[in-house]
Order: structure tokens, then C-alpha cells, then sequence
């Protein structure tokens, strides 16, 4: 499990720019939140060090180090993607997670682009799809399913290598996912299984 950070390092964080994330510190404390996935290097001169959305969900929730389901490797919050069982006392603060990791995703999409843009899913995204798409979804207000139930979405692998499926069974709730997916960045395509009849969304990000 993946140590909290110092006390010296929240101050850093927590003194971060609350609109854009960036960070102030020394050469070896800006290097060390690097390490751990709570921060990333820009690739641009002058090279400023900026907030992950790991980073930003720190920041955001307090000290609440146990809900690591992120791999330890990216350290990037983990979005519902339907089918999970329900999680006792979420609410409020599980939405202000959503919205924390949502806003740092955008940051992340901003500053590794080099035209700035937010418009786009950014590399982690296409490497990253079902949690791509679970996060847009989630962050909107789209509801998972819960275990076996049948309301919800469900996202989930194809065999496409860029694309994702998404799973829910009401029209108006399959629709309005379509529609939040389209705002994100992601082309979006309704289709039918030839042998279920089940309709489903196929998603992919968009690259222009």
C-alpha cells in the first residue's frame, strides 16, 4: 500500500495553486512528489511542477489514505465502472473525490498537450480506457451499476484496442451517457449485440 505523504509534503500541496495545481518547493521536494504520483514535471520550459489528480484528491479529501484502489504505479483515482458492490457511507465525499479527480484530469489534459486543450482525452486516457470513460461518466453524475443490479452503466473492455463498451439498459439513461461521453472528448456510436439484442454504446477518444 502506498505510504501517505509527509507532512512537509501536504503543505506542499495543500499550498498548491487551488485553480491550476502548481506547485512551489525545492528541486528535491518537487522531485520526491514526483516519485510518489502526486505531482508531474511539465515538459515545457520553464518546467513548472504541477498536482496529479492524485495530488489533487489528496488535497481536496484530507487525510484519507485508505480508498487505494488506483494502481500504486499511476496513483490515479479509480472511477466506478459498474458492477462494484455498494460502498457503505459514500456519498458526499465520494462525489467531491469524482469532481477532485475530474478537475485534475483536466489539468493533466491541459498542461501534456501542447496546445493546451481540454477538449481531448490526453495519452493516460487512451492507455487507460475503461477508467477513462468510467471517470467522465461518474463525474457527470452517470450512476454505476451496483453488483448484479440492472440500473446503472457498465463499462467495459472490447476487442478493440481503442474503444470501450458502455452497458445501461435505459434509453434515456444509455442516451444521456452518449451524450456525456461526446462532451468529454470521446466518439460515441449506439449499436446492438446480433445474438443478445442488448443496445450499447461503443466509445473511443476522440483524436481531432
Amino acid at each position: 500500500m502506498t505510504r501517505p505523504p509527509t507532512a512537509a509534503q501536504r503543505r506542499l500541496i495543500e499550498a498548491a495553486d487551488p485553480v491550476t495545481g502548481r506547485l512551489k518547493g525545492t528541486d528535491a521536494q518537487l522531485a520526491a512528489l514526483v516519485r510518489r504520483g502526486l505531482a508531474f514535471r511539465h515538459p515545457r520550459p520553464p518546467h513548472d511542477h504541477f498536482l496529479t489528480p492524485a495530488g489533487h484528491r489528496i488535497r481536496e479529501a484530507e487525510p484519507e489514505p485508505v480508498e487505494a484502489k488506483a494502481p500504486a504505479a499511476t496513483g490515479v483515482f479509480a472511477a466506478r465502472v459498474g458492477g462494484e458492490e455498494a460502498v457503505p457511507g459514500a456519498g458526499t465525499a465520494r462525489l467531491r473525490e469524482v469532481r477532485s479527480a475530474w478537475q485534475g484530469m483536466l489539468e493533466l489534459r491541459r498542461m501534456t498537450r501542447p496546445d493546451g486543450a481540454t477538449d481531448r482525452p490526453c495519452a493516460w486516457e487512451r492507455t487507460h480506457l475503461v477508467q477513462a470513460a468510467a471517470l467522465a461518466l461518474e463525474a457527470a453524475g452517470h450512476a454505476p451499476a451496483v453488483g448484479d443490479a440492472e440500473g446503472g452503466y457498465r463499462v467495459r473492455e472490447t476487442p478493440q484496442p481503442d474503444a470501450v463498451a458502455v452497458y445501461e439498459p435505459d434509453d434515456a439513461a444509455r442516451h444521456a451517457c452518449a451524450a456525456t461521453l461526446e462532451r468529454a472528448g470521446w466518439q460515441v456510436g449506439e449499436y446492438t449485440e446480433p445474438r443478445t439484442r442488448v443496445r450499447y454504446l461503443l466509445a473511443s477518444p476522440r483524436r481531432a
